[in-house]
């Protein structure tokens, strides 16, 4: 029967949690706390920190440090619902990532700008982004997103209570469902489509 006892060592290491290793680099590990802090939604510690990050980071001249520090800087902000402060550090870093040719981090900025432009009630440039994410969904094949940017562009149609963009948008997300066999999916959007035009 003995044998059969787990030792009380196991169970003890099994408690502790497990930690994070740290950066030895001060500014990078001030950038991870942020993003602890974000996480748990601590939104003024994760701004100290990111700005802190930020400062160590342009004084090195750190281009991708000055970038993610002030993507991170803008989610705080859309987080408190600051959208002049969320886009001019989004802004910030779209230059940056403009400049060194990083498409994926464009398209990731540009639906964080999204919703800034919309808590700005500035549908047009929301749009407008939204419109560009499409080009580059379809380039590259990708129906998944190319719908989620469509139910986007509905809720911006809806914003401004154009219920039948609204309802064309669900209508051509429903036909991207039928074409791949997603008839719940297709017969949904095309209900919110008729019942926006009921």
């Amino acid at each position: 029967m003995i044998g059969n006892i787990q030792p009380l060592a196991d169970i003890q290491q099994a408690d502790k949690k497990e930690e994070k290793k740290r950066s030895s680099d001060p500014v990078q590990a001030e950038y991870e706390d942020g993003q602890d802090f974000l996480k748990e939604n601590d939104l003024t510690q994760a701004a100290i920190a990111f700005h802190n990050a930020l400062r160590g980071f342009e004084e090195k001249n750190h281009q991708d440090g000055i970038a993610n520090c002030s993507n991170q800087l803008g989610n705080v902000c859309l987080e408190k619902g600051d959208f002049d402060k969320a886009r001019h550090h989004y802004l910030r870093a779209w230059e940056i990532c403009d400049r060194f040719d990083d498409p994926m981090s464009l398209l990731a900025l540009s639906g964080q700008l999204v919703a800034v432009y919309r808590g700005l009630g500035e549908y047009d440039k929301a749009m407008g982004l939204c419109l560009d994410m499409l080009e580059t969904h379809n380039l590259n094949n990708n129906p998944k997103d190319t719908v989620a940017t469509m139910e986007l562009m509905a809720d911006i149609y809806l914003d401004q209570d154009e219920k039948a963009k609204a309802a064309d948008a669900y209508r051509t997300i429903a036909s991207i469902h039928k074409n791949f066999n997603h008839m719940g999916f297709a017969k949904r959007f095309m209900a919110k489509a008729e019942e926006l035009e009921a």
